[in-house]
């Protein structure tokens, strides 16, 4: 009893911090989401940075070159994005008015001998289910910015985050570490240098990840001469930034495009494309490569997104993954004692070994 007390206690005040700790980000959510966002976009944009540096690009061109690329190309896919859909809404719409009728006289007609009553009182419950489902998500977006001004304030931090760590990255490290105590301060810095390298090598494999998921889905949809692949493309490799989920929601929205435009057939022939592609990236792609750059089992990275998404809404399932694979990189070094000897500091070579061939 006293053994099981003592940890009670020491279980309970953890968890106590963990949740002060939780409610500070929510409370602070349109501070600390712009400036997550920037770490994750940073941990992609350093390694191409510190290319042009090491090809003597002086620092700032360097920089500016490398944030005006990437705003460019974020911005050229949004147009395209928003053109494409403009141009096919009409269409789309009408379409799917017409799909609707045919389904609900198919099942006038059917066996089932539904009348127009149950079938109105079916929409209202399936529309009730996806409000319900899905408001924590929705919920999660409109808590990054529920004003233009508060999206506008977001991009913004964002945006000079990113400058800065691009920039003077390494200074801030250390001046962070130097707040810590001067006996502390190799164990902080090697543990932050094992999570940067574990977010900087998620970043990119997450990134060849989600441009299979896309290449796959929308490949697909061309061959099955789907309308608005570009768009469809698109949504698929931004929502597998979100591990297992994103891909299938969006690739749902391919087998709805599928339903509305080319009928049934089709849409089980984009169906059977949309879950061949998931197989490979669950068992390919997140085994095989994922896991070089993340121990975290598939099982906890589902339940983890969830979590996420109930807390945070949609930007908390975008982050829980790499913050999982950060703090399970951290504690990992700090519990190997790793710090204490000669050599502390952990290269790209100690964070993207499998546990197997390292245990090896």
């Amino acid at each position: 009893m006293v053994v099981a007390g003592a940890w009670s206690w020491r279980i309970l005040l953890v968890v106590a911090v963990a949740a002060v700790f939780v409610w500070l980000v929510v409370q602070l959510r349109i501070i600390v989401i712009p400036f997550m966002v920037a770490v994750l976009v940073s941990a992609l944009l350093v390694p191409i940075s510190s290319w042009l540096r090491r090809h003597r690009w002086p620092g700032w061109l360097a920089v500016l070159v490398t944030i005006v690329g990437f705003v460019t190309v974020v911005t050229g896919l949004v147009v395209l994005v928003v053109t494409q859909i403009a141009d096919g809404w009409p269409d789309l719409r009408d379409r799917s008015v017409v799909a609707y009728d045919g389904l609900r006289r198919f099942l006038l007609e059917s066996p089932l001998h539904l009348t127009g009553d149950q079938i109105n009182d079916f929409v209202a419950d399936g529309v009730a289910a996806l409000r319900q489902d899905t408001g924590p998500l929705l919920r999660g977006a409109l808590s990054i910015g529920t004003t233009v001004g508060h999206v506008g304030a977001g991009l913004l931090l964002t945006l000079f985050a990113t400058i800065f760590i691009l920039a003077g990255g390494p200074s801030i490290w250390r001046w962070f570490v130097r707040i810590w105590p001067r006996d502390a301060r190799v164990a902080v810095d090697g543990a932050g240098t094992a999570g940067w390298l574990t977010l900087t090598s998620f970043v990119k494999v997450q990134v060849f990840v989600a441009f299979v998921d896309a290449v796959g889905i929308g490949l697909g949809a061309l061959l099955l001469g789907l309308p608005l692949v570009v768009p469809i493309t698109i949504a698929v490799f931004l929502g597998s930034f979100v591990p297992f989920v994103g891909a299938v929601v969006t690739g749902a929205v391919a087998v709805l495009v599928a339903l509305v435009y080319n009928g049934w057939v089709v849409a089980v022939v984009m169906l059977a494309v949309v879950i061949l592609v998931q197989q490979i990236e669950g068992h390919l792609l997140q085994p095989f490569v994922m896991g070089t750059a993340v121990e975290v089992h598939p099982l906890a990275v589902v339940f983890g997104v969830a979590a996420g998404a109930l807390v945070g809404g949609i930007a908390g399932a975008l982050f829980a993954v790499p913050v999982m694979a950060v703090l399970h990189r951290v504690v990992e070094y700090l519990a190997s004692g790793r710090w204490r000897t000669a050599d502390p500091f952990p290269d790209e070579s100690d964070v993207t070994t499998p546990r197997e061939a390292a245990d090896a």
